[in-house]
């Protein structure tokens, strides 16, 4: 399987989480969540989700399972956030590797073909969920006014390579 191909995402959602909706879960037939933590659903460094976040586990909770992966190895600071949220998480995910969102697939019971990953990273998130098979759902991230530069300039470079290698990165609407 050619590289591009492994990291292009299923869906290019062209904004945050909070706007992947119950029809679009509806639409692309997922039964299951993997959401990353960093950027996806809380600013890196915020040990806290927004009231808008809240709001959207709560409502999309009673429609798929949810389960946290996160590479950030910080148990303290990704378990708060877990905690807060009543998610099932895996932290040090190493993501790209498989490991950890297949634990998770698997704790869910779902067929992989019907869980999303979801998140903000091309090299990590849609790598690590394409090589699994899951449904990959590329967001726009959450990041703090403070940490935009540098993420930023990460992300644009990241976005570079994966265009010169033929992944089209464009929101589907």
């Amino acid at each position: 399987m050619p590289l591009f191909s492994l990291l292009q995402p299923n869906l290019v959602l062209g904004s945050s989480v909070l706007d992947l909706t119950p029809e679009i879960l509806a639409l692309y037939q997922i039964e299951g969540l993997i959401l990353d933590i960093d950027d996806t659903i809380v600013p890196i460094g915020s040990d806290i989700a927004e009231p808008e976040l809240t709001l959207w586990i709560e409502t999309t909770r009673q429609i798929v399972p949810l389960w946290l992966v996160t590479n950030n190895p910080n148990r303290v600071r990704i378990g708060a956030i877990a905690d807060s949220l009543s998610l099932p998480y895996f932290l040090g995910a190493a993501k790209p590797s498989r490991k950890k969102l297949r634990q998770a697939v698997e704790a869910m019971k779902i067929e992989p073909a019907r869980v999303a990953m979801v998140g903000d990273r091309v090299f990590t998130d849609v790598l690590a969920g394409n090589r699994l098979g899951v449904f990959t759902i590329l967001i726009e991230p959450i990041v703090s006014a403070d940490s935009t530069l540098g993420f930023n300039l990460l992300r644009s470079i990241e976005f570079t390579i994966a265009r010169l290698l033929g992944v089209s990165l464009a929101t589907k609407k």
